[in-house]
């Protein structure tokens, strides 16, 4: 009798063994993409991972929403969600990350990570972004730098000007290109763009211990401050250095302004340098990659994927190879040759990457040392997107219309403070 009884468990585990297996090989790993990667380099860039998504056996459903700084995906994602339909890997970041995990809507990746070292490759302050206590809801797919100025060689050589250090050599410059026919700054008048330039004159004016006790802290003398002042007197100037034509512009086609020599400059992540490549540009010959002066910070803006929870076991399966692709070293190198960032996963190889590339690697090694190294605001990285909603809002109203800076600084305290 034990041997009938222990040859039918073993019969039944054969058969489950050879159910569960059949069920493997029929399933696909599916992923549904939610992203706003549309532009040149931002396109090749997704398609890298399309296309090593595919190669490994998955099927990728592409939902791509237009628009560079996310805003509008982020409604339909909200959309999707509340409707109990939410996609499998979304594009989103920093607080956001945290939010949605909060809300119970995020699944683990834990176990991948604990399998493939994550904890061993991946830099603390991006493990912090994509865990929520303790365990990881997402996976980054590179560092970008945000204080960027991308300059028109042939434009810089027409004034006899050179690449500013400080914001005073910046207004000289810009004054003498728009003396010239050329506008100074090529810039999108959008509220995310106006926030990416204000984010770098605060972080140059006053430094990284101002901007995050402004922007982290939330600390309401340094909200007030006159240093604020100064910063909001320079977001005047900036004003004067763009076309009239600015409004409503995405910030890809500031950058072929530049590209173009109608330009002489813009600032803008190092996404702007996915365009140049895109179209053949090369750096130190046809377009030029400067910090913004800053005495040595830098402004970090990371991209991750979000594992939305799902039920559809191909669903799932596609999360997890898709999540380990993303990490992968091939990929990484990969997509941030294309995006014009630098990969998230410490230890790749430099070879192939850029002289702007190399530069962005080495400053954020110095920069996290000096402690000049702080997150974006305009990019979702430092601020909740409440008090990332308010700075935009003032910024932008500042921005386009005769505010005084002493208003504009009262409006900002008042608003982050309601912002809380």
């Amino acid at each position: 009798m034990k041997k009938l009884t222990h040859k039918l468990a073993v019969t039944t585990a054969l058969v489950s063994t050879l159910i569960l297996g059949a069920a493997n090989v029929q399933a696909q790993p599916t992923a549904e993409v939610l992203h706003y990667w549309t532009s040149g380099g931002e396109a090749k860039a997704v398609k890298a991972l399309k296309e090593d998504f595919e190669a490994n056996g998955g099927k990728w459903v592409d939902a791509p929403v237009a628009g560079g700084g996310g805003d509008a995906q982020a409604a339909v994602l909200r959309s999707r969600v509340l409707s109990g339909n939410p996609p499998a890997a979304v594009q989103i970041k920093g607080p956001n990350i945290q939010e949605w995990a909060e809300a119970g809507a995020l699944g683990d990746l834990t176990q991948l990570g604990k399998q493939e070292g994550w904890d061993n490759v991946l830099p603390p302050l991006l493990q912090d972004i994509v865990k929520h206590d303790g365990k990881y809801v997402a996976v980054p797919v590179n560092i970008h730098r945000v204080d960027w100025i991308w300059i028109n060689p042939e434009a810089l050589e027409k004034v006899g000007g050179k690449p500013p250090r400080t914001w005073d050599e910046f207004n000289t410059l810009a004054d003498k290109l728009q003396a010239a026919g050329i506008i100074p700054l090529a810039h999108g008048g959008q509220p995310w763009q106006d926030a990416t330039v204000f984010e770098t004159v605060a972080l140059g004016i006053g430094g990284a211990e101002f901007f995050n006790k402004a922007f982290v802290e939330l600390d309401a003398d340094t909200l007030k401050s006159d240093t604020m002042v100064k910063v909001f007197d320079q977001m005047r100037k900036m004003r004067g250095y763009v076309d009239a034509d600015f409004p409503g512009r995405d910030w890809n086609l500031a950058t072929s302004m530049v590209m173009r020599g109608e330009a002489g400059m813009q600032i803008m992540g190092d996404w702007a340098k996915g365009e140049f490549i895109a179209a053949g540009k090369k750096p130190g010959k046809d377009f030029l990659c400067i910090p913004t002066p800053s005495n040595g910070g830098y402004i970090l803006n990371s991209d991750s994927f979000a594992m939305f929870n799902v039920t559809n076991e191909d669903d799932k399966a596609g999360q997890t190879l898709l999540a380990s692709l993303i990490l992968g070293e091939k990929f990484q190198e990969t997509f941030n040759l294309f995006k014009g960032s630098i990969p998230a996963r410490m230890g790749v190889s430099p070879d192939k990457f850029d002289e702007c590339a190399v530069k962005s690697m080495v400053d954020l090694q110095v920069s996290s040392k000096a402690g000049s190294l702080v997150g974006s605001v305009a990019h979702e990285i430092a601020a909740s997107g409440a008090v990332r909603g308010a700075v935009l809002d003032v910024v932008t109203e500042h921005f386009n219309s005769d505010m005084t800076s002493e208003a504009a600084v009262a409006r900002l305290a008042e608003s982050i403070e309601l912002a809380e």
